[in-house]
């Protein structure tokens, strides 16, 4: 490679692939699915109907339900007896474990696409259950993935309100733009991989902090710091010990993250259906406090609230023990992860970028 070339470290700014899937606008705040804005598309489908969106399906989002209702439980039966064997200690470590035990094809398919994904949603509550010494639970077919979801981890029949926040979440997560999970997946995708591979390179990634492991963390932040007044004094010694402020700052948005806004809306539906969310007061004033700080010590970088720090407060609100977060991230965004897929297919290429060797020459 010739000196001149410009070296992009992590591919900041790089355009690999043209996408009718999603569109980030880092500068605007407002994120694009599928030509809907997020926050119309939150509050307007369900899960199912979010997949028949991104996956240009044949069934409509009816269809998708009774097809995910039944594929979770052929996905239980198939696993119900080794699910044991397949915990592990991270929820995402067990998660990918029992998705690569699924077989499959390259087949561009929504009925395959619905197979996998309502698996995904199988496996982690089941596995949220057992790491908290409950028996494995089996499915109900005649629900939605989201009030299933809901029922398998809480053993409680969930409530309209409590649904339509679990859609709301999986819909809002479905996809956005090309980000390190959806990377992986279409550059396995491209070496024409079968479709579990994809998705288990997917969850691999995710499963890293610094793309989709952080909203636990963001709990434990705002159960430390316990009450707004205490706000104030706990993110001032963060960061005078130079520690990061969890849910705060993002890789694209300069603005606050639109993701936020939509969940915090989310939690708002919530309190008015009487359900409590009792941390929405104090991850407000955290949120407020952190902006102001951060603002103060780094005024040439805007770091405001994103997707994970309203994550962590509505799923709380949804009674989601914190140690599946991240997997529930992984149960909404597979289906992006097919649309990606789907798409990069359909290109036929090879994901192979190039590198600059700066290691020595044979004398």
């Amino acid at each position: 490679m010739v000196e001149s070339t410009v070296i992009k470290s992590g591919l900041d700014g790089v355009v690999v692939a043209e996408t009718g899937i999603s569109e980030v606008e880092g500068q605007r705040g407002r994120l694009i699915i599928k030509g809907f804005d997020a926050e119309d598309l939150g509050f307007s489908h369900t899960f199912e109907e979010t997949c028949a969106l991104l996956w240009s399906s044949k069934e409509d989002g009816a269809e998708l339900t009774k097809l995910f209702g039944q594929a979770r439980v052929e996905a239980y039966e198939m696993s119900k007896d080794i699910l044991p064997a397949l915990l592990r200690e991270h929820p995402m470590d067990s998660l990918r474990t029992a998705t690569s035990l699924l077989t499959s094809g390259t087949q561009v398919d929504s009925k395959e696409y619905a197979r996998i994904t309502a698996a995904i949603g199988v496996f982690a509550a089941n596995f949220s259950r057992m790491s908290r010494k409950l028996k494995p639970i089996a499915p109900d077919p005649k629900l939605t993935h989201a009030a299933d979801f809901l029922r398998m981890i809480t053993d409680e029949t969930p409530s309209k309100a409590e649904i339509a926040g679990m859609d709301t979440y999986l819909t809002t997560v479905s996809d956005h733009g090309m980000n390190a999970s959806t990377f992986t997946a279409r550059v396995v995708a491209s070496t024409e991989s079968d479709n579990v591979s994809c998705i288990v390179a997917a969850i691999g990634a995710l499963k890293g902090p610094l793309h989709g492991g952080a909203p636990g963390p963001v709990l434990d932040m705002l159960n430390e710091i316990g009450s707004p007044e205490n706000a104030e004094k706990w993110i001032a010694t963060q960061l005078d010990n130079r520690k990061r402020i969890m849910g705060m700052g993002h890789r694209i948005y300069t603005v606050r993250d639109p993701r936020a806004a939509i969940f915090e809306k989310a939690i708002r539906k919530l309190e008015e259906a009487g359900l409590k969310a009792s941390r929405l007061p104090l991850a407000r004033a955290v949120e407020s406090t952190a902006e102001r700080l951060l603002a103060e010590r780094h005024p040439e970088k805007p770091l405001k609230a994103n997707v994970e720090f309203y994550t962590a407060v509505l799923l709380d609100s949804l009674k989601l023990p914190s140690n599946i977060f991240s997997s529930t991230f992984a149960v909404g965004r597979a289906a992006g992860w097919f649309a990606h897929i789907a798409e990069q297919r359909a290109l036929g290429r090879l994901i192979r970028p190039a590198s600059k060797y700066t290691g020595a020459y044979p004398r």
